[in-house]
């Protein structure tokens, strides 16, 4: 395939997804150049040109909304302490290569108005924050919220309303698989929802194959596969038919969409 799809049947009312398919997302900023979510990575995959960057949302013990992945400091800082008990007068001066390890998300919202976020609430503590975070920018319809708990998306949905994209959480994730497979109708999928973010397999269980990104199609989902890093996969996936693919090899997911006519800077 040499030409870039159409955007999906929920792009129209998402301002999110109103962009050329397949999206190419740089996975924390594309981690596989030896940082992750910070400032230096963002600006990285906007100079590659890429338009969508998936990161992850955290909050301080003062409440305020950071951009990090772990549960503590321990892997990218050396710290054995948890994030949420830190306040963000302190975390601020936790440097990682010479630049402060930890951005806030109104930050990192302010300083590139025109990406898109994909930002993964990682737990209770930063739901709040990350609302208020998203109001005070005016970012609701550049942002798409995702989580592994359902609870979460659905609490972050009733605040920021219909024009806020989100994906589907693992509960909802979980029936649209078994249904792809017993080809019956769909009951209980979350209602208003234009993505299914999921990995190609879950142990032994593949969950992306073409009956799964058929079927998510027939309702109008898109499907945004992660995190994918080698070049054939990326081939095959595409070929599938799937509608994102996010990497930490933003050079690699850039070079293959350009073979197939697919980038869209």
């Amino acid at each position: 395939m040499n030409s870039q799809q159409e955007p999906t049947t929920h792009s129209g009312r998402y301002p999110y997804l109103d962009a050329p398919l397949p999206l190419a997302f740089a996975h924390r900023g594309g981690a596989a150049d030896g940082d992750e979510n910070t400032v230096a990575a963002f600006q990285r995959s906007a100079d590659l040109g890429y338009r969508y960057v998936e990161t992850d949302v955290r909050a301080t013990a003062d409440g305020v909304p950071v951009i990090f992945h772990d549960a503590d400091l321990t892997r990218l800082a050396g710290r054995n302490v948890a994030l949420e008990t830190l306040r963000f007068a302190d975390l601020a001066t936790i440097r990682v290569g010479g630049e402060q390890a930890v951005p806030k998300l109104v930050d990192v919202l302010d300083a590139w108005p025109k990406l898109r976020f994909n930002l993964d609430v990682k737990s209770w503590p930063a739901v709040r924050p990350l609302v208020e975070a998203i109001r005070a920018t005016g970012a609701v319809e550049r942002v798409l919220v995702a989580s592994f708990s359902d609870r979460r998306l659905a609490a972050v949905r009733r605040e920021l309303g219909p024009r806020l994209a989100t994906s589907l959480g693992p509960a909802a994730l979980a029936r649209l698989r078994a249904v792809s497979v017993a080809g019956h109708s769909m009951l209980g999928l979350t209602p208003g929802v234009p993505a299914a973010q999921v990995p190609v397999r879950l142990g032994p269980l593949r969950v992306v194959d073409r009956r799964f990104v058929a079927y998510a199609h027939r309702l109008g989902v898109q499907v945004h596969v992660w995190t994918i890093d080698e070049p054939a996969e990326m081939h095959r996936l595409l070929d599938l038919g799937v509608d994102g693919i996010m990497t930490d090899r933003i050079d690699v997911l850039r070079e293959v969409l350009l073979a197939r006519g697919q980038w869209d800077a």
